[in-house]
């Protein structure tokens, strides 16, 4: 049966991955491996096929950066503009700057070729339940309100003091979101790497560093810094005002 042809056969119940892979050999690997423990997979050799996989309901993308017909670095931000669907990147690309630039666009892990198939596994069922609780936690508005700001934790969206939405990526956000949850405690950086990188992925201080200097720059109107350093510690919310 054709990759593509798989999408027409669900089964009740399976969660939906594509394996986005223009190599056939790793491509059939993973489909096989995958189906073999429970998923709904289906094989993508190209952007083109991923979009077409797209078009039915799509739990999890394992997505290559080098595709045959475009960037998978492009293609990942098409997924999270149209598709509720995680992201983890499987790739040969090794550098710090491919690795931190997938997370910042859109990946929830980054996995490095050659690939440990129980490794994988492991990231993926994670993913899985991490947005399981998402979904869960959607039925419930959530949001939350400090200086001129509104953060909505289900919508994952930042307001400003006109209403106007504040254009973030996904490390950003989270960053900010555990900084306004902690109620102005501060936060280790080791602790926001964790919370940038969702635990697994290797990205270090420099990284948040970068983060909270690119929230600062957005969040200005009061004059008043939203993001204190916390000298020798990490970094706090620094309104004092919730409301």
């Amino acid at each position: 049966m054709a990759d593509s042809a798989r999408q027409e056969i669900r089964p009740a119940g399976r969660e939906r991955l594509i394996v986005v892979e223009d190599d056939p050999v790793t491509r059939t690997m993973l489909v096989g491996y995958f189906n073999d423990n429970n998923f709904d997979v289906v094989g993508a050799g190209s952007c083109a096929e991923c979009r077409q996989a797209l078009r039915s309901r799509t739990d999890l993308v394992f997505l290559d950066v080098q595709l045959p017909d475009g960037d998978g670095f492009d293609l990942a931000k098409e997924i999270q503009a149209t598709s509720n669907a995680g992201i983890i990147f499987v790739t040969r690309r090794d550098t710090d700057v491919d690795r931190i630039l997938g997370l910042e666009i859109a990946g929830d892990h980054y996995v490095t070729k050659p690939i440990n198939l129980r490794d994988l596994l492991a990231r993926a069922r994670s993913v899985l339940r991490r947005r399981s609780i998402d979904r869960k936690a959607a039925r419930n508005h959530n949001s939350i309100a400090f200086g001129d700001w509104i953060i909505d934790l289900t919508r994952r969206e930042l307001l400003g003091a006109d209403g106007k939405p504040v254009a973030l990526t996904r490390a950003e956000f989270d960053l900010l979101a555990a900084l306004v949850g902690a109620d102005g405690r501060p936060l280790s950086r080791d602790y926001l790497i964790e919370v940038v990188s969702n635990r697994q992925a290797e990205v270090d201080i420099r990284t948040v560093d970068a983060l909270v200097a690119r929230l600062r720059r957005k969040l200005v109107g009061s004059g008043t810094p939203v993001i204190a350093t916390v000298t020798g510690v990490g970094y706090k919310l620094a309104l004092s005002e919730r409301l």
